[in-house]
C-alpha cells in the first residue's frame, strides 16, 4: 500500500474509523484538502474492507487495533499511531475546514499550548445549519478562552468547563509533549472528553482556541452519542460531571437546564 506522509509537518489527523460509515470518505477528503498540507492516518478497531479500500484509495497508512472496540482506548491508539507531537483525533462523521492546520500551526508556536481547538457548526441532513442550542452555549463560554489570562489559568480553565463541555471534541488537536500519553484516562462512556478536558485543564499547559468555525459536527441518527443518550447513559455522565464542581443541588439544576440541548440530537 502506498502512504501519505509530510515529514514537515510536525501533525497528524488520525481518522477513528468505525465499521462503515457513509461519511468516512468525505470526512478524509476535508483532511486532504488543507492549505498546509499534513499527515493522515486511518485507524480502526472494526477492520473491514471498506476501510481499508478508502485508505488504499487514498494512500494512507492504516492501522489496526486488535482487542474489543472502546472509545477511550481507540483514542488512545489512534494517538499513540501518529509520529507527530501535535494529533487530531478526527471523528469520521465530521467535515474539516481547508484551514484548520494553518490555524493550529500558528497556535502551536507556544510550546506550552496543550490543546487547541475551534469553534464549530452543526451539520445536519447534509447541511451546514445555524447554531444550535449546544452550538451556542459552547461558543459562548469557549470566547472567554481567547484571553490569555484565561486561557493560562488553572481555575479560569476549570470554569469555563463548569457550565457543559464547552469544547468540541472533534476540533482539538493534542499536543502529546504537555499532555503525555495516554491522553485518555477517563472510565466514562459518554463524558470521556469533557472529562478530559477538566484534567488538562488542572495541568501545565495553555488551551489555545480559535474562534472560528473550522469543523462542521455532523447530527445523524447512527451517531454513538445518540445511541447512549437512549439509555439514559450519557444523562448519567453528566450529573457526575457537574457534580465534579457543584454541590449536588446545583447540579441537578444545571441538569435541568443542560437536558435541553439533548434536543439536538433528535
Amino acid at each position: 500500500m502506498s502512504t501519505t506522509d509530510t515529514m514537515g509537518t510536525n501533525h497528524t489527523f488520525a481518522v477513528c474509523a468505525y465499521k462503515e460509515s457513509p461519511y468516512l470518505e468525505e470526512c478524509i477528503k476535508s483532511l486532504l484538502r488543507q492549505t498546509i498540507k499534513t499527515n493522515v492516518i486511518v485507524c480502526t478497531s472494526t477492520p473491514c474492507q471498506y476501510i481499508e479500500n478508502i485508505a488504499d484509495k487514498y494512500g494512507l497508512k492504516y492501522y489496526v487495533k486488535n482487542g474489543d472496540s472502546d472509545i477511550c482506548d481507540d483514542w488512545n491508539f489512534a494517538i499513540s499511531c501518529a509520529q507527530t507531537d501535535l494529533v487530531t483525533v478526527a471523528h469520521q462523521d465530521d467535515v474539516y475546514h481547508k484551514t484548520y492546520v494553518e490555524k493550529l500551526l500558528q497556535c502551536a508556536k507556544d510550546e506550552k499550548m496543550s490543546i487547541f481547538f475551534t469553534d464549530y457548526l452543526p451539520l445536519k441532513n447534509g447541511q451546514v445549519g445555524k447554531r444550535d442550542i449546544n452550538s451556542l452555549l459552547r461558543h459562548l463560554l469557549c470566547t472567554l478562552l481567547k484571553w490569555k489570562c484565561v486561557a493560562n489559568s488553572v481555575a479560569l480553565r476549570k470554569m469555563t468547563l463548569a457550565f457543559g463541555c464547552s469544547i468540541c471534541c472533534s476540533s482539538v488537536t493534542y499536543n502529546k509533549k504537555i499532555t503525555g500519553e495516554p491522553v485518555f484516562t477517563s472510565t466514562f462512556k459518554v463524558c470521556i472528553d469533557w472529562d478530559t478536558y477538566l484534567k488538562l485543564a488542572q495541568k501545565q499547559g495553555h488551551f489555545a482556541f480559535w474562534d472560528e468555525p473550522l469543523v462542521q459536527f455532523r447530527i445523524h441518527s447512527g451517531a454513538t452519542t445518540k445511541k447512549l443518550m437512549e439509555d439514559h447513559k450519557r444523562e448519567q455522565e453528566d450529573f457526575a460531571m457537574f457534580s465534579k464542581f457543584w454541590p449536588k443541588p446545583i447540579a441537578r439544576l444545571l441538569m435541568m437546564l443542560y437536558k435541553k440541548a439533548y434536543k439536538t440530537y433528535n
